[in-house]
């Protein structure tokens, strides 16, 4: 039997979380912990680069003390998008916030280019649309905020990168800064068709490529553990990076069958391999879903902004102990009585791509209760899922039949029958704890010679639609309504 682990680190928005998966596809043992987010000020969201990777040292003793260290015969990454972090090329510190994906701080910076005309070209370099999800403005954002960034950046003084290559160089004692293709096509500054940085989308920007790290495949060896730093072994191997939801739906398709995969996390992630670039016209990005060496997998993705994040602000705003709680309230009813949450509370993201949305109540009486209100949550969650589907739907020309779920939420059994219900999908829930984690550790072991075991049909759960086309319809109008009278007060707010 071959006794070799995998470390697999999957550094999330709200937890970050490390497994040791064995040779037969089994988690040996995990640990997670949870993140702080901060919101300075609205619209704002940022985290401690030095709290992600003192999380991840952390958890890494804790797992290394359980087990022999030498059995830990690789270490993979999967990483939250789209974050990024500036720091200092000689101590490794870092010279500002982790300015998170949710942010919408560089949302004036986004806006100039989009009023510019930029936009187009933007799209046709990098696949995805302006806003301020993704990094691009963001770096330009930091380095004119930050005393001397500029300066400093320019005489090479400055390393900048998502959250994968944060972690690469700290493991490698800063012998490393590298990402891989996956994080660097969230970037807007990666040309998906070049397969490189991009200088007219750095001089769009304003951001100087030296900044940036070296792109790789994301199957590559990308350096060994430092010593000392970690309790780790010495020299142990780093053999897989991914984006999380990149990683998660190379598990979905470990099988070799191709999936639409939706990851419900802090926000929602629906992807779909493409093979070769596809050009959305409905509101999706084109990214990079993995590389292997030489061979690189295209996707279409929708990206939510705001998706299980909504069932815990409601949660909160209820006054409800926790997220049970919160289901067993919407539970409780037959339906929303007419409410209606659009849980814009970062903005619109996919298909709507509305960075000025707020989050907006409708179809209040005094008939309504809060439970109507819990209900309401979850059918947004869903409701937002599946207006990607239906972009999804349009650009691909055919009706997807099926989804197959993972992230967090995903064991919300009624949130999985609302979202077969109100796509008139089924929804398929696969056994796979942890899938993004899971995902990359599949790569890592592909690195070694360790074939892990694709997951079972017997494994998996469905959910098959049972509402009414009258029921569903009648829902869906009010969804629309709800979303088209916040994207009209977005405008109003902003003229």
């Amino acid at each position: 039997m071959d006794d070799r682990l995998i470390l697999a680190i999957d550094q999330g928005t709200t937890n970050t979380k490390a497994l040791l998966v064995a040779s037969d596809g089994s988690v040996r043992l995990s640990r997670s912990r949870a993140m702080r987010v901060d919101y300075p000020q609205p619209g704002w969201a940022e985290q401690s680069a030095s709290d992600i990777w003192e999380g991840v040292a952390a958890l890494i003793a804790e797992l290394a003390a359980a087990v022999d260290p030498a059995s830990i015969a690789a270490v993979a990454i999967s990483n939250q998008r789209e974050t990024i972090i500036l720091w200092d090329a000689e101590t490794g510190r870092p010279v500002g916030p982790a300015v998170i994906w949710q942010c919408r701080r560089s949302a004036d910076r986004c806006a100039a280019l989009r009023t510019a005309g930029h936009e187009a070209e933007i799209v046709a370099r990098s696949g995805l649309g302006i806003d301020p999800l993704f990094p691009a403005a963001k770096i330009a954002w930091l380095l004119d905020t930050i005393p001397d960034a500029r300066a400093r950046a320019e005489r090479g003084d400055l390393r900048c990168g998502t959250v994968d290559s944060w972690l690469l160089w700290n493991l490698t004692g800063g012998a490393v800064h590298a990402t891989d293709h996956s994080n660097a096509s969230r970037t807007q500054l990666f040309n998906i068709d070049t397969l490189d940085w991009d200088a007219e989308l750095a001089r769009l920007f304003d951001v100087p490529l030296g900044l940036l790290p070296k792109v790789m495949p994301s199957d590559s060896e990308f350096g060994t553990v430092a010593p000392g730093l970690t309790a780790l072994r010495d020299g142990t191997p780093i053999l897989a990076v991914m984006g999380d939801s990149h990683a998660a739906l190379f598990e979905h398709s470990a099988d070799g069958s191709p999936r639409v995969k939706v990851t419900i996390g802090t926000g929602s992630s629906l992807m779909a391999a493409t093979g070769e670039r596809l050009r959305s016209a409905h509101g999706l990005s084109s990214t990079i879903a993995w590389s292997r060496g030489d061979r690189v997998q295209y996707a279409l993705e929708g990206n939510i902004l705001v998706s299980g994040h909504a069932a815990a602000f409601a949660t909160t705003m209820l006054g409800l102990p926790n997220e049970a709680a919160l289901t067993a309230l919407a539970e409780s009813v037959a339906d929303s009585g007419d409410v209606v949450f659009v849980p814009a509370l970062a903005g619109l993201g996919a298909p709507h791509w509305c960075s000025a949305a707020r989050g907006t109540i409708t179809g209040l009486s005094l008939a309504t209760q809060p439970a109507h209100i819990a209900r309401a949550t979850l059918e947004a969650i869903a409701l937002q899922i599946g207006d990607v589907v239906a972009a999804l739907d349009a650009d691909f020309g055919t009706a997807i039949t099926e989804l197959s779920i993972d992230g967090g939420a995903a064991r919300n059994a009624l949130l999985m029958q609302l979202l077969a219900d109100l796509t008139g999908r089924r929804t398929i829930r696969p056994a796979i704890p942890e899938a993004s984690a899971l995902g990359v550790a599949r790569l890592a072991a592909d690195g070694i010679g360790m074939k892990l075991p694709a997951s079972g049909e017997q494994q998996k759960e469905f959910f098959d639609p049972t509402m009414s086309a009258e029921q569903r319809e009648g829902l869906l109008a009010r969804w629309r309504a709800a979303v088209a009278g916040a994207v009209r007060a977005a405008g109003s707010s902003e003229t």
